[in-house]
């Protein structure tokens, strides 16, 4: 059987981490190449990370490529430090002094629309962080998106609850402009993961536990990457947001990324047209879905509402026994 390929397009913090493992462990998926974009952190920490992840899987074979450094339209404001100032925690002290000969020369946007068209309707695009190297991907080849497989997208939010703005969820507050890009202008078969899709799947810190104690590199990894990160706290997580969701392990991006791996994980969804507001103090970056068609839109997304959790916890298990 041919191998799923997959182009994972990141802002590489630890939750990203996990979902990049989670493709390489995968039998089926030939990861054809990672681009990277701003987000949790600077694009050259992105970078870093994402080549730091790919040696301890021993998959550095996978070329790495860097994208944009901010938002199609000024510059973001969003705080960078959910995951630590580097997006890994802070612990990591032995950098690559030659991180910069290991990345592509070719840009990540050039990348995405190459790889598309050397595969038509073979690719499936995850995108874990802001979508500005899928807008301007669309916006240089407006034939890019009917090239993809599918695309797979970790960002917004479904009933109005922020994490970052009142109304916002991260990734698309940090670019409005491409978040509402990608989703008017991408018809190919799209999938998202929303915040609170997240948040209601959350596991328990007794499965976080089990998962970091395996005996793997990989396991080793993720578990000194969370060891001094708040997000990863359950003393820090008494916050407001507790109010919505309750407690719990959320791993954001591996949601998006499993849903791609295995279709079987989703086992409810929502089909309708979605709208990514771009005025306002307050709804600025807010998605907002339109089950009864009022907006009239020609493309229906599909936003994921239920998980089977077994089948995710089964897949974030796997992704760090390796290698």
């Amino acid at each position: 059987m041919a191998k799923k390929l997959l182009i994972i397009d990141t802002d590489c913090g630890i939750d990203d981490a996990q979902a990049i493992m989670m493709a390489l462990a995968a039998p089926d998926v030939q990861v054809l190449g990672v681009t990277c974009c701003f987000g949790n952190a600077s694009l050259e920490d992105v970078c870093q990370n994402v080549l730091r992840v790919l040696a301890v899987c021993k998959r550095e074979e996978i070329p790495v490529f860097q994208g944009l450094a901010g938002p199609l339209v000024g510059a973001t404001d969003m705080p960078m430090d959910h995951f630590g100032s580097d997006g890994l925690g802070d612990v990591l002290e032995d950098r690559d002094p030659d991180w910069r000969q290991k990345i592509q020369k070719e840009h990540a946007v050039s990348a995405m629309t190459r790889l598309a068209s050397e595969h038509p309707h073979q690719v499936s695009l995850v995108a874990l962080g802001p979508l500005t190297n899928l807008a301007l991907a669309v916006r240089l080849d407006p034939g890019f998106p009917d090239r993809l497989k599918d695309l797979f997208i970790m960002g917004g939010n479904m009933e109005g609850k922020g994490n970052v703005t009142l109304c916002g969820e991260f990734n698309f507050v940090c670019d409005p402009e491409s978040a509402h890009i990608v989703l008017e202008d991408f018809h190919c078969p799209t999938h998202i993961s929303t915040w609170e899709y997240c948040c209601r799947n959350k596991l328990t810190w007794e499965f976080f536990e089990e998962m970091l104690n395996q005996d793997s590199p990989a396991a080793r990894f993720m578990k000194l990457l969370t060891s001094r990160c708040s997000a990863y706290s359950q003393t820090a997580l008494k916050t407001k947001r507790d109010v919505h969701f309750g407690p719990g392990f959320v791993s954001y991006d591996a949601y998006a990324m499993a849903a791609c791996l295995d279709d079987t994980v989703v086992t409810k969804s929502i089909e309708c047209g979605v709208h990514v507001e771009l005025q306002g103090s307050v709804c600025r970056g807010m998605m907002a879905l339109d089950p009864t068609d009022q907006l009239k839109k020609p493309h229906r997304v599909s936003i994921m509402t239920e998980c089977d959790l077994e089948k995710f916890r089964m897949l974030l298990s796997r992704s760090l026994r390796q290698p």
